[in-house]
């Protein structure tokens, strides 16, 4: 049998998308909704983690009822729609997937944003075609990834020969590392996103600072 090559899942929010500036304006706009104080960017990164309503609670003191989890939940992604049209992909990205297919090896991308507003904005960069599936999150938002991670590498398996043993997950998120460890996959972390290189390193799977790093990592796992 030959040598199987290594299959990419890609996240899309603070990996391939450079949003993490267009999610502190979405949050703190989201904030003074409510009265909250403005949040900076390290601040951001060291107390971010999901399910999202325990980032909140780091923040408030106190875990946010359900009604006011609804209501900075919805205000968040207003926010955040507004601010996305000026995100660029992260530098690099565009090339690292050409120059990944172009190879021959397989690459997806899973995401926590929600599917129906995902698949278009993908389409919108000119990248779709890079990638075997696209999925976003089906459901509620400000879960974790681990369930969306196992219905994706299913959805993989069935239509070729893509194992978790030979998968591994790019993203910016410790949520990723946890996702990729459920399925059985390994992962690579980026600190351009969501979470400080501390909290990265923690995890125990590599981290890097650029995804031409990730990939070079994701090969040589």
């Amino acid at each position: 049998m030959g040598k199987q090559n290594t299959h990419l899942v890609w996240d899309w929010n603070g990996t391939i998308l450079d949003d993490i500036d267009a999610v502190i304006g979405a949050t703190n706009a989201a904030f003074a909704d409510i009265g909250l104080e403005p949040i900076t960017l390290d601040r951001y990164r060291e107390l971010y983690c999901v399910p999202i309503p325990r980032f909140y609670e780091r923040l408030m003191g106190r875990l946010p009822s359900d009604a006011e989890w609804a209501v900075m939940d919805a205000a968040f992604h207003r926010y955040y729609t507004e601010r996305r049209a000026a995100c660029a992909l992260t530098e690099g990205a565009e090339e690292l997937l050409t120059q990944w297919r172009l190879a021959g090896r397989s690459q997806s991308l899973l995401s926590m944003y929600g599917h129906e507003e995902l698949v278009p904005t993908v389409r919108g960069y000119g990248i779709e075609s890079h990638f075997l599936r696209v999925d976003g999150r089906k459901g509620p938002s400000g879960g974790s990834k681990a369930l969306h991670m196992e219905r994706h590498l299913t959805a993989l398996a069935s239509v070729g020969a893509i194992s978790a043993e030979y998968t591994v997950v790019i993203g910016d998120a410790v949520d990723d590392a946890v996702a990729a460890a459920h399925v059985g996959a390994r992962a690579v972390l980026y600190t351009g996103g969501t979470n400080s290189r501390a909290s990265l390193e923690a995890v125990g799977v590599p981290v890097v600072d650029t995804l031409a790093e990730a990939v070079a990592t994701a090969q040589s796992l």
